[in-house]
Formats: C-alpha cells, structure tokens, sequence
C-alpha cells in the first residue's frame, strides 16, 4: 500500500544550492564563497546536535575557565569554538578568524590560507542552555584587504559593517534556522534532520517598517542615559494608541530574530557600569545590523549607524539600537532632544 505521509519536495531549494544559484550572478566569482558557507553549515549542524544532546550528554556544566571577557565557558561553548575553528581553517578559503572567546586573532597556516577573514560567535546566548532558552552563532565574513601575498594581522579584520561580504546566523530553538545574507536580501532556511539539509523556507524576508515591540533589559533602568528612559517611557505610556509589548529573551539571536519576523527594536544601551555598551561589534552588533538593515532596517548605536564603525580593537563594544526603521528614528528623536 502507498504511503499516506507528505509528498517529498525533490526540487527543494537547499542553502548550498541558493549561494551556487546567487554565486553564478557574479562573473568574477570563484566559488570560494559557496565552500566557506558549506563549511559553516557543518559547524551549525554539528553545534544543533550537540545542543540538542547537550542535557542528556552532561556538556552544559562549567568548563571550569572563563573566556577572555571574563564570563564563564560552558562546555558546549569550548566545543562548539573548536569546531566553528577546524572547519573554517579546512576549508581553505579563510586567513584569518576571530572568535568571541579567543583573546587574540587565529592565523590560518599559510599552506590552508584564502582571502576570507570569519568574525563568529560560536555559542550566543550559551548561559541559557540549563533552562533550554534559544541560542545562536553568529558570524561575519570580510574579505581581506591587503594583497595574498602580505600575512594577515589583525588590522585585516578590523573592517566597518559595510565592507562585510555576507553575515549570519544560526537559532537553535524549537527547529535550527540560519538567517543569511550575501548583499542581496535576507533569506532564512531551515534545517531538516530527515536530509540533512537547510531548506529555503522564508525568502527574501523584511522587517515591517514599525512594530509594536520593544526588547530591552529594563532591570538596568537606573544606570541609563535619560534618553533611553525617555523613549520607553514614551513607548509603555503612549500620548495615543496602545503602548508597545516588551519581550526580552536574553539571548541575541533569538532577540533580533524576534524583531526581524515580527519588527520593533532590539536595544543594547550604554550603561553607567558599561559605559562602551557590552555587546561585541565585529561578532554580534556588525553581522546583526548587516541582516537588519538588508532586511529594511536599520541599526545605529545612537549617534551613527553601525556598519559605519570602523573598529578599533577586535572585542571592542558598542551599544546597539536595531530594528524597524521607524522604530529606530524614534528613538534617535529622544537622543538629540535631550543633547539640545
């Protein structure tokens, strides 16, 4: 007797096949691109799998170190680090990489080098593990600037958000997603164990113009410029209309992912404790603002836009406002009343 069960697509669209499919678009490609990306979506597969076993495996306890901003290593964050490292440098595409949790550059050995420079955040979120919250990696992809035949330092990976070749991330929440873009739009795939593919589900995403959410940790009130209590106020106590939802996660790739399919904001402002802010520019605040911004977007950290920073060290912080576009200006509007 046939089966009763869903027809099986045998056309669907695989993330692979998308890359190949915008690759062919550029004639001076040379497939690099595609090879690095395969490469990373086997780290995401191997990070999805682990997380999903992470309980049952014992791998979510202390590692017993801490990384170099000072905040505890889980044993799946080491783990999910060591594999994001071995498959970038086997791929052959990169020269150089920069890891949340390694305090200085990786240097590929030369005779494994591209022209690619990988800016990733293995374990996004990862002290959420125990309570089973969504997490993430996230990554950027630069090109290298100076000629193949100079040694990449880490001035090489110091680049502003708008020299970026592509940027993503993966969820790891009810079903693994990456969200990915190449310069031409965001589109999302999910993965689908039964293949072992990523499956083009949600093309060509857009962020609404405004939402009517806000996500901020409004634990840390107290300690904010004025103008940021200024514009949630302004946001919870409306002068018309109904105030906006707020929905805080804690863990950025599931915030932001929130923002990009429903629109709204993301804030990470400065505080008086963190006065540079706390997230990390190269590997959180350029890649998110890359997707939300080719999304419709746009991202700024209050005075200019993110992909205009130009970095100065590679875990230098920054504080981030993303989201909806109308969003985003209004609370600018709060930022300059209170400078005048």
């Amino acid at each position: 007797m046939a089966s009763s069960g869903p027809p099986f697509d045998s056309n669907c669209m695989t993330l692979t096949r998308f890359v190949l499919a915008e690759q062919r678009k550029v004639p001076s490609a040379t497939g690099d691109l595609t090879q690095l990306l395969n490469s990373i979506q086997t780290a995401v597969k191997a990070v999805s799998s682990a997380v999903r076993k992470a309980g049952i495996a014992n791998m979510y306890g202390i590692a017993g170190s801490t990384n170099v901003q000072g905040e505890e290593v889980k044993k799946l964050d080491v783990m999910s680090n060591e594999l994001f490292i071995n498959m970038l440098t086997s791929s052959f595409t990169t020269c150089l990489l920069v890891s949340e949790e390694n305090e200085t550059v990786i240097e590929v050995e030369i005779g494994k080098q591209g022209k690619y420079i990988v800016c990733f955040d293995p374990l996004d979120g990862s002290s959420n593990i125990d309570c089973l919250i969504s997490i993430g990696s996230i990554f950027g992809i630069y090109k290298k600037l100076e000629p193949s035949n100079v040694a990449p330092t880490a001035k090489d990976a110091l680049q502003a958000g708008k020299n970026l070749v592509a940027a993503g991330y993966a969820l790891y929440g009810s079903a693994t997603m990456m969200v990915l873009s190449i310069g031409h739009g965001v589109n999302g795939f999910m993965y689908d164990p039964a293949i072992g593919e990523f499956i083009l589900t949600d093309q060509n995403m857009r962020i609404p113009t405004r939402g009517k959410i806000y996500s901020i940790n409004e634990a840390h009130e107290g300690k904010w410029e004025p103008a940021i209590r200024d514009y949630v106020h302004s946001k919870k106590y409306p002068a018309t209309g109904e105030p906006y939802n707020a929905r805080y996660v804690g863990s950025m790739v599931a915030d932001v992912h929130r923002t990009l399919k429903y629109g709204g904001i993301f804030m990470y402002p400065a505080t008086t404790a963190s006065p540079k802010g706390k997230l990390r520019l190269l590997y959180e605040g350029i890649p998110m603002a890359y997707i939300v911004t080719q999304a419709g977007g746009a991202a700024t950290n209050g005075q200019i836009d993110i992909l205009d920073i130009e970095p100065s060290t590679i875990h230098q912080r920054s504080p981030i406002f993303l989201g909806s576009k109308d969003d985003v200006a209004d609370i600018l509007i709060c930022i300059r009343n209170r400078a005048n």
